[in-house]
């Protein structure tokens, strides 16, 4: 049995603190697709602290808006205003996580949980990206060979950090191909809630 996890805050209060510091739609709809394939997985992985796993998703781009032109201090900011807020140290230990690529102070992932969250945090904006390009503009009829090739071409969404999809999947021992199935699964599965994933594209085309 795995050991229980403790956000320190429930998710209602996650998504106030998020509101407050996030006013612009699409970073609290990145937020809440995020939440959302992390309780996927951990439904998988670890449904004993699914709970956790989507705090961390819902907040983990928390600071992103109010500090977008120090991208090297992002999750930094965060830190205080979810201590402040009630969450516990190891919320903010997972959070930090997926952004050590860019900060070689932050800690790298290591659970399997703080792995899919590097893993997927990108791919998802991506496949929002590709999704709104499509005549449905829904994810449900979406599959792995059209997110292939828009993964391929750099020109599209140059914000997704392609490098960074590519590492998560080695850090999870997963195939390329694997982890775009496993994501479409996982946005898919909430996706009757809430299609509107689309709407992130413009916001990674710069």
């Amino acid at each position: 049995m795995a050991d229980e996890l403790h956000a320190g805050m429930t998710r209602e209060q996650a998504y106030d603190l998020l509101c407050a510091h996030n006013h612009d739609p699409f970073h609290i709809e990145h937020g809440e697709t995020v939440e959302g394939v992390m309780r996927y997985f951990a439904r998988e992985f670890d449904p004993d602290n699914e709970e956790f796993w989507g705090i961390v998703g819902l907040l983990h781009d928390l600071d992103w808006e109010e500090h977008d032109d120090e991208p090297e201090k992002h999750t930094i900011y965060a830190a205080p205003l979810i201590e402040q807020a009630g969450g516990t140290p190891e919320l903010v230990h997972a959070i930090q996580t997926h952004v050590s690529d860019f900060n070689p102070d932050l800690p790298r992932p290591e659970s399997t949980m703080e792995k899919i969250l590097f893993a997927c945090e990108e791919l998802t904006g991506l496949i929002g990206a590709a999704v709104v390009m499509r005549p449905s503009k829904s994810v449900m009829d979406f599959n792995v060979k059209s997110l292939k090739k828009k993964f391929k071409d750099k020109r599209f969404a140059a914000g997704v950090n392609r490098d960074v999809i590519r590492k998560g999947a080695e850090m999870l021992g997963w195939e390329l191909d694997d982890l775009f199935a496993r994501t479409i699964e996982a946005m898919q599965s909430f996706a009757p809630d809430r299609d509107t994933f689309g709407t992130q594209a413009e916001n990674l085309s710069e």
